[in-house]
Parts: structure tokens; sequence; C-alpha cells
């Protein structure tokens, strides 16, 4: 008889105590009512505010209306559009990273998932100084042709810079997907004849098919609702999303009732990800199973083509990561957008301007406050739901995961104006806990993620040791399981600190006095002309970003 089995026949007495009235596993289902009362608060409350707002369809009418016809058909264009060329671009490099002998493999992938870490609007704002039309690049081609190579400002622009914010993405699921498939099966393609790149395409690729619709379905659904790259790139050639079209409702006051009419915009947003949620895990259950027990990763040798492909990887990967990097410090320095680049023109009062500006001061202060709220009460819900969902096997449990990872496939509009629907209810009005809530609702699945995940594939082992010993069913959870699930958890609540301190959508659009955050204090000062204040901060949030995923990474080796 093997322990395991001893294990599970002494512990089947208690368990089935604890499954009776009265039982130790009251404690679980106390704890369950507790997280589902959270997730009833953070979740379902506001949807159901922007659902019943909308819901008389008094302003339905609105959707046929020319402006917001028109934001929708650009929205959709360039959220499709990016998602199309971010998948190209993702697979592509996760092919080169993971099936074959390209040099610096791990220096590459680095790179290359660095756009993750620079919020959306800084490499908006970065890519000003590459391709804007006062960039190095512009005025030199019109000084010797007569007009600028190509302004970055319009739907092109939009495009480009939302591709670059969102293949990182693609190229972290279609990794995961690529090392479930066996590289045996290609090198059967190349025994029968073919040639690498024949053989990836037409054996790798279909299998990885699934993941490529899925990634798509991700990306598409994350830059439909992007607002800082459409608002500092789109908006100076009138080219409306409605994500913009949405603030311009709230902060104009140009239309009667905007709440409803945008909560019925945010309706129809909000179907349309759901909807792509539900064609996600359709394709997630149609995938191929493959036995990769014994599989035996075989890369592909490039050959001659090695140093080509290198360079090529080397050119792209540097010219979407560093050089905006490079581009913010040339805006910092210089002492007015468009001067030579010179020894004479360089300077750092912009930087100290940055740095001594109350306005940014605020908003950092404020963004470090909300950000560590966040990430301590999303690390707590997620610690209990997790656990709950991982180790509570009831239908009550699963729901409540599943309620949990909800938001993950809301736009941040939507949970923006449910949350402003609620806030005269629930006195959070013109109140900085007003972000705070939508940060804990948008951002609560990345811990819950991070614990159950782990936990589901880890022994209950350690569990039923402790209810032997006659702990109940709470205890046993809490003492073994939460701390087992600990790390995880604190992974994931710094994760939720770092994304929150750098988010724009929610917060410019749940702005009230006294609660602004950094993000927006940066949007401002760009909207306001103050290009240099803005790019000067942009360099200083995305330094720190690359520091903390250089020590993290450093630290996980």
């Amino acid at each position: 008889m093997t322990d395991s089995t001893l294990s599970a026949r002494l512990a089947a007495p208690v368990l089935r105590r604890g499954r009776g009235r009265g039982g130790p596993a009251d404690g679980a289902r106390w704890l369950t009512a507790a997280l589902w009362a959270a997730v009833a608060f953070f979740v379902l409350l506001p949807i159901a505010a922007i659902l019943y707002l909308a819901g008389d369809g008094s302003q339905i009418g609105v959707l046929l209306d020319g402006d917001v016809l028109v934001a929708a058909r650009n929205s959709f264009v360039s959220a499709g559009v990016s998602a199309v060329f971010a998948v190209v671009v993702g697979t592509a490099l996760a092919v080169l990273l993971d099936r074959t002998d390209i040099a610096a493999r791990g220096p590459l992938r680095l790179l290359a998932l660095s756009p993750l870490l620079m919020p959306p609007f800084v490499g908006a704002i970065a890519w000003l100084g590459i391709m804007g039309p006062t960039s190095p690049v512009n005025l030199f081609w019109r000084d010797a042709f007569g007009a600028p190579l190509w302004s970055i400002y319009g739907e092109d622009g939009v495009i480009l810079l939302l591709t670059v914010h969102s293949y990182p993405i693609v190229m972290l699921i279609v990794s995961a997907a690529l090392r479930r498939i066996p590289s045996d099966l290609e090198q059967a393609a190349r025994m029968s004849g073919a040639g690498p790149f024949r053989a990836v395409v037409s054996v790798t690729v279909p299998l990885l098919r699934p993941a490529l619709l899925s990634s798509f379905i991700v990306v598409a659904v994350g830059n439909l609702a992007d607002f800082g790259i459409p608002s500092i790139i789109g908006l100076p050639e009138q080219y409306v999303t409605l994500a913009t079209l949405v603030y311009r409702y709230l902060q104009s006051g140009t239309v009667d009732e905007p709440l409803a009419i945008v909560a019925t915009i945010g309706v129809v947003v909000l179907i349309l990800a759901l909807l792509g949620l539900v064609a996600q895990s359709l394709i997630a259950g149609r995938g191929n199973q493959l036995d990769t027990s014994n599989a035996v990763v075989v890369r592909v040798g490039l050959g001659r083509a090695r140093v080509t492909a290198a360079l090529v990887t080397w050119v792209v990967v540097l010219t979407v990561t560093v050089l905006p990097l490079i581009a913010l410090a040339t805006q910092t320095l210089l002492r007015a957008p468009g001067v030579p680049l010179a020894w004479e023109n360089l300077t750092l009062d912009h930087l100290v301007t940055a740095v001594t500006s109350t306005t940014a001061l605020t908003g950092a202060g404020n963004s470090v406050m909300l950000a560590g709220l966040a990430a301590l009460v999303c690390g707590v819900l997620g610690l209990g739901i997790g656990v709950v969902v991982a180790r509570v096997r009831t239908r009550a449990a699963r729901a409540l995961g599943a309620t949990a990872n909800l938001p993950q496939s809301v736009p941040g509009i939507v949970i923006a104006v449910a949350w402003l629907v609620l806030a005269p209810s629930l006195g959070l009005f013109n109140t900085p806990w007003l972000i705070l809530c939508a940060y804990v609702t948008s951002f609560i699945a990345l811990v819950v993620q991070a614990v159950a995940a782990p936990l589901e594939s880890t022994p209950a082992s350690a569990e039923e040791a402790a209810r032997i010993s006659g702990a109940g069913r709470l205890r046993s959870l809490v003492d073994i399981t939460c701390r087992m699930a600990l790390p995880a958890a604190i992974s994931g609540a710094v994760l939720v600190a770092v994304t929150a301190v750098r988010e724009l959508t929610l917060s410019v659009l749940l702005l009230s006095p006294g609660s602004q955050t950094l993000g927006v204090a940066i949007f401002n000062f760009q909207q306001a002309g103050a290009f240099s204040t803005a790019s000067a901060w942009s360099l200083i949030v995305a330094v720190f970003g690359l520091a903390f995923i250089s020590l993290v990474t450093r630290r996980s080796r």
C-alpha cells in the first residue's frame, strides 16, 4: 500500500465528518461566502450598474450618431489590424528564439519583452521623438527633400504603436504553446526532405493555430479600449476612437446625460469583449493534445542564415526598445523641440523642472499610494480566492474563480464608467478611493491566477495530513495552503502595483480634485504643450520599469 493511499484512507473519516452540518467544512463555506461578498462588490456591482443605466434603452439611438460610428470604425480597424501585425511579429520572434539556434537568445528575449514594461502613453511620447513632425529624422528629410519622411500622427501611427506594445503578449502565448509541441515532428519533416522554413510552416504553425487565434483575440480586445496611444497620436489628426470619444463626452459636457450615453457605449464594448472571451475559451478547448512527456527540443540550425537572422532580429528589437529610450532622453535634454542635436543645445533644466513640479510629485505620491493599496487589497483577496478555487471543490468556488477573472476581459473604459455610475450612491465621487476601487476591479484577476495556477498542480497531501491531525477545513487552508501560496500572492501583488502605478485609462476618466496620478500628470503635460517635461517624466517611468524587470529577472535566476 502506497503512502498516498494510506493517507487517503486515514483522511476519509475526517473528511466525511467535515461535510456534515456544523462540521469543520463550515469554515470553508464561510470563507467562500465572505470572498463572494467582496467579489460581488468589486466585480458584479459595477457591471450591474452599467447594465442598469443603459438598460432602459433611452440612449440606444446614440450608437447611430456619426461621431460614434466613426469612433467605432476607427477602434475596430486599429485594434484588428494591430492585432494581426502583433501576431505576425510575436510569432516570428517566438519561433526564432524557441526553435532555432539564433545567437544571443537570452538578451534578445529580454529586450523583445521590454515594451510590456513601458506604459503605452509613454511609448507614444517616446515615438514622437523618433517620427514626430519635429523629430531629427523628419527635419533632416524636410531639409533634403522639401517634405517630412513620415509623421507618426494619425491612424497608421496608432496601429504601429499598438502593435509595438502588444506583440510581447503574443510572444509569451506562442512561446508557451511551442514548449508543448514536440520538436521531433519538425525533425520528421526534415528527414522527409523539407527545409527548415517549410518544416516550421507545414508542421509547427498549424499546431499553433489555437494559440494564434487566442492571442489575436486577447490583443484585439485589449487594444480596442486603449486610451493613451489614440489620445496622443490620433487626436492631433482628428483620429477619434471609442476610448477618446468617451473621455470627450465626460470632460466637455457637450452632450445631455453623458453618463447614460457613455454607459450605452460601454455595454456594447462589454458585449464585444465577452464574445471575444467566449471565442477564446472555445478555441482553447479545441487545441491539439500532444504527448510531450518524452519530447526533447532540438533547435533548427539556421546555417548560413544564422548571422543574417540574428542581425535583422537585433535591428528590429533595438529599434522598438532602445531607440524610444534614446528619443526620450533626447527630448528631455534638448532646450526646445526641433533644435539641432548639439552640445550647446543640451540642458538639464527640463529634468529639474519635472522632478520639482508640484503637480507631478503629487501625482507620483498618489500613484504610489493607490498602487500600494490596490496591491494590498488584491493580494489578500486574490490569495483567498485562489486558495478556495484550487482546494474547495464546489460549484460556488468554481463560480467565484470565474467571476473574479471576468474583469480581465472587460475594457478599462467600461470599468471606469461603471464606477462613475456608482460613485454618487457610494459617496466616492471626487475622491481617490474611486480610482482605488477601479484598480481592484481591473487587477484582482492577476493575483487570483498567480495563486490558483500553481496550487492546482500541487498535491493536497499536506492539507490532508493537517486534517488527520484534527485541524478543521478552514484552519488547514489558512495554516497550510495559504502559507504555500503566499509567495505567489506576493508576486501577483507586486505585478498589480507595477501595473497600477503606470495606469492611465482608469485614472484619466475617474480624475477628481486631489486624486491626480502620475500617468494623468504626464498626459496633461503633453496636452498642454510641455513636451520636454512630459518626456522627462516618461523617461523616469521607463527607466524604473526596465530596472525593475532586470532586478526581478536576476533574482529569479
